[in-house]
């Protein structure tokens, strides 16, 4: 957890590598997934960097493999899944495998173009063939031929025909979309103006398109009419409406010898196609072994050229400028030595650290805190090593939420759901990759266990399970009335102040069970959960005010903590302190038991006093609105008094006292100036220490030593923290940025104490949600007056409807109302009182996280 207490230590590296080890070096640094590159080529065009025609190649590649995937998809053949993650292949193996993409698509491409042509063919044959026998009956149907005129097909004519007359009966077949039937029917009535004789039948099964490829329903068509010039417009017409022409022979025999040729064709063609067929089977399926290990080669191939890029080439050496771990500095040389040694270079890559003017922010996370992390970082990624809130809200987040959503019942069902997406989330995972939502709600599994355990909790203490209460410990109240006062009474009070009615012991667990009969139940509750609520919204705010100290100490800010921190600190003890104290005092002195509980303090009302120094006198007012402790008055005007000077110790401190400081600051320069030109004298003068000499670049070809284990000590670099850039001091702009800050957290520590009102909010529309569903849904049918038989199926069909409104309101409505809320108190109420946010994240160059976003990169 110390990693997500604070940000790792991060260094600012230069990296000299060799030209022949610098991609070897890159590919194992990608798969350690430790170090992120600076671009230092920021200035350079993307086409005018060093790796252009590689990442142009890896992204033909990347055309191919798109290209192979879609034919794998069209083809329904799912790619063989890795067992082993490949590695990157070496550099000088990507022609190899750039000419293995190609004969794969060059032979499945051919493959295709043939298959196309035969099926097209077949396409072709198969109409003709319902042409033919279609165009046969409808010349049996009509008796065609027995008319005493010669006739003419678009296909043949017979030769005594002369096509000069015009008087000759001309015939026009072929096979039209049946969507386009009717217009095509419209448009030859309009050219022929209804000379001409239409006949069509639809063809049983379904045809292949042959412009789209799809399959759609067809019918053969036969048009009738006289002359050849009327035969020309009407065949325009079928052209335009895409209609699909073949010839039909007038003489009988002529038609079933053509039919006869059409059969042996598509036989022979069938046995082809199923040949070819399996012939891309085969090559999809060679494809299908290789695909997925061909994608993971591709990306990191591509991931390194574009890595590569943003290094600075000098002469046959490379330049690098990097973050990382300052743990991971000894992996990450070592990872240089080892890509030298597999390279066979004779000159070792070095790792030399350099002064920073930034450092990112690199938090450790886990499964389990990846989710708390991220709410964190939605608010703002925490500055360099600035103490982290998704450490706190691992437990604060799920609290919270669960005293909005405090219920047993509903809890155990969040934990159910949490522990199913727990146990089965390697199978689960692929599937939910699939959808952003699903994807959100499986990376938050374990937070949703949380909140689910902490509902949990909060329900026993709320003794409300489903709006019911159990009765585990045994009730401390006693019913002391007789059965006839219970009927005889509508209401009856019972006394906590009488042992015989109250055991004054109370309730082992939560609160007792007795209250769910109660009348005042909603009071009693209210006021408990308004209470609680306050003081678990001071206590969190407080919370953040001491890790506030915890960041000035850490950055050695000793100024804030005597000008901001304690200020703040005093402002929240003396008022909302001191209120929560009020309510335990009162929980703790004013019992049933004691003859004064009856002047129990309305603190409220004191409160409002407080600020009004006004106290009402004993005989006119009620004495729970009185003082009740000796001193009252002056403690309660003191702490009013001392939240005042506060705020004003907060708003003028800071910037008195840093305009004394720059004051003095100038005029100590000025002395020095001074006494420089007096004693000024030529000659060389050697610093002991050249800040500058940190980020010296060696000379070309001089390599820097390497970096040994006894130099990695925290004392010898010092590098693990940026350089401070100071700005000239302006009284002004610190003024009205400590009023600004001074408003905020004044007004916000009133505000936000009353946001927390939110938790008692929710948790009362929570809990009167699901006593209504109850009531309304599901208690109603245990008490019909119908036969018991038909009263348990009655049982188990409203049981339905409950159970789907339990699920859609309260756990998905009102859970995610609790949630954002929730969200709300940790992004504004608690991140507000220390929290700055304005880092930058650490984005290492790992190969594991661009496989997981590749569709990003």
């Amino acid at each position: 957890m110390g990693s997500l207490f604070r940000s790792q230590e991060m260094l600012l590296c230069q990296m000299y590598l060799q030209a022949d080890t610098a991609f070897t070096t890159i590919a194992q640094l990608g798969e350690l997934g430790i170090v992120q590159f600076k671009d230092l080529n920021a200035n350079v065009n993307a086409f005018q960097r060093h790796h252009v025609n590689e990442i142009r190649r890896c992204e033909e590649m990347e055309r191919q493999l798109k290209f192979f995937e879609k034919e794998l998809k069209s083809n329904d053949v799912e790619p063989v899944e890795l067992r082993v993650i490949p590695d990157v292949p070496p550099q000088k193996r990507m022609i190899d495998l750039e000419a293995q993409f190609e004969s794969s698509e060059t032979e499945l491409r051919e493959v295709n173009n043939n298959l196309e042509t035969l099926e097209k063919n077949f396409t072709e044959l198969t109409e003709l063939q319902c042409v033919l026998r279609e165009t046969d009956i409808f010349f049996q149907e009509t008796q065609i031929r027995d008319v005493q005129m010669p006739m003419a097909s678009t296909g043949a004519m017979e030769a005594n025909v002369s096509d000069s007359d015009p008087n000759l009966i001309r015939c026009l077949t072929g096979v039209i979309p049946l969507t386009k039937l009717m217009t095509f029917h419209r448009l030859l009535w309009n050219v022929s103006r209804g000379n001409f004789f239409l006949r069509h039948v639809e063809i049983p099964t379904l045809m292949r398109d042959l412009g789209s490829g799809d399959l759609v329903q067809k019918v053969v068509f036969l048009v009738v009419c006289y002359g050849e010039a009327l035969m020309k417009k009407l065949r325009k017409v079928a052209e335009g409406c895409h209609a699909t022409l073949y010839p039909c022979p007038q003489v009988k025999e002529e038609r079933q010898r053509m039919l006869d040729e059409v059969a042996v064709r598509l036989t022979d063609l069938r046995t082809v196609l199923e040949k070819s067929k399996e012939q891309r089977t085969r090559c999809l399926h060679n494809i299908s072994l290789h695909i997925l290990d061909w994608d993971i080669k591709v990306l990191k191939l591509k991931a390194c050229f574009q890595t590569l890029n943003l290094l600075h080439k000098e002469g046959t050496n490379y330049v690098a400028e990097c973050w990382l771990p300052y743990a991971e500095l000894a992996n990450v040389q070592t990872v240089l030595d080892r890509s030298s040694e597999l390279c066979g270079s004779q000159v070792p890559s070095i790792l030399h650290p350099i002064k920073p003017d930034f450092l990112p922010t690199y938090h450790r996370v886990n499964k389990f805190t990846r989710a708390f992390q991220v709410i964190i970082d939605a608010y703002g990624v925490a500055d360099y090593r600035e103490v982290n809130p998704a450490l706190f809200s691992i437990v604060t987040f799920p609290f919270l939420f669960s005293v909005m959503f405090g219920d047993a019942g509903h809890g155990l069902l969040l934990l159910l759901f949490s522990l199913f997406l727990i146990i089965f989330e390697v199978r689960l995972k692929p599937h939910m990759d699939k959808s952003e939502i699903m994807n959100i709600i499986f990376s938050g599994r374990y937070l949703i266990l949380m909140m689910g355990l902490f509902s949990i909790y909060s329900g026993l203490i709320y003794n409300d399970v489903f709006s019911k209460s159990l009765n585990i410990f045994g009730s401390k109240w006693i019913v002391v009335y007789d059965d006839e006062t219970l009927h005889s009474q509508k209401e009856l009070m019972m006394n906590p102040s009488d042992i015989n009615v109250y055991k004054q012991v109370p309730y082992y667990f939560g609160v007792d069970p007795v209250w769910v009969m109660a009348d005042n139940k909603i009071t009693f509750t209210n006021s408990f959960k308004k209470k609680i609520s306050v003081i678990f919204g001071v206590g969190q705010m407080l919370l953040g005010v001491m890790l506030g100290l915890l960041n000035h100490m850490y950055f050695r800010h000793y100024l804030s903590i005597l000008t901001e921190f304690i200020p703040m600190l005093l402002f929240l003890l003396s008022i909302f302190g001191y209120l929560c104290a009020l309510v335990f005092a009162k929980w703790g002195v004013y019992l049933a038991i004691n003859d004064y509980y009856q002047c129990a303090p309305n603190i409220l009302i004191g409160f409002i006093n407080m600020f009004m120094f006004s106290y009402p006198t004993k005989e006119a007012t009620h004495c729970s609105n009185l003082t009740w402790y000796n001193g009252q008055q002056d403690v309660q005007s003191f702490l009013v008094i001392l939240a005042i000077l506060c705020a004003l110790w907060l708003l003028f401190s800071k910037p008195l006292f840093l305009y004394l400081r720059d004051k003095r600051l100038r005029g100590r320069q000025r002395l020095v100036e001074d006494t420089e030109n007096v004693n000024h004298h030529e000659g060389d003068h050697q610093p002991l220490y050249d800040p500058e000499a940190v980020n010296e670049v060696p000379a070309e070809g001089v390599a820097p030593a390497p970096i040994t284990s006894n130099a990695m000590s925290r004392s010898y670099y010092n590098l693990t923290a940026p350089v401070e850039h100071k700005e000239a001091f302006d009284f002004g702009d610190v003024f009205i940025h400590q009023a600004i800050h001074t408003i905020e957290f004044c007004l916000g520590c009133v505000s936000h104490t009353a946001s927390y009102l939110r938790l008692w909010a929710l948790s009362l529309a929570h809990a009167q949600l699901s006593e209504v569903l109850w009531s309304m849904v599901l208690h109603p049918a245990f008490h019909l007056s119908i036969p018991r038989g038909l009263s348990i199926i009655m049982t188990f069909v409203v049981f339905c409807p409950f159970a789907v409104l339990t699920v859609v309101i309260l756990l998905v409505m009102e859970g995610l109302s609790a949630f954002l809320h929730t969200l709300r108190l940790h992004w504004v109420e608690f991140n507000s009182k220390f929290y700055k946010g304005e880092g930058e994240p650490f984005e290492p160059f790992s190969f594991w996280e661009i496989m997981n976003r590749r569709d990003e990169f």
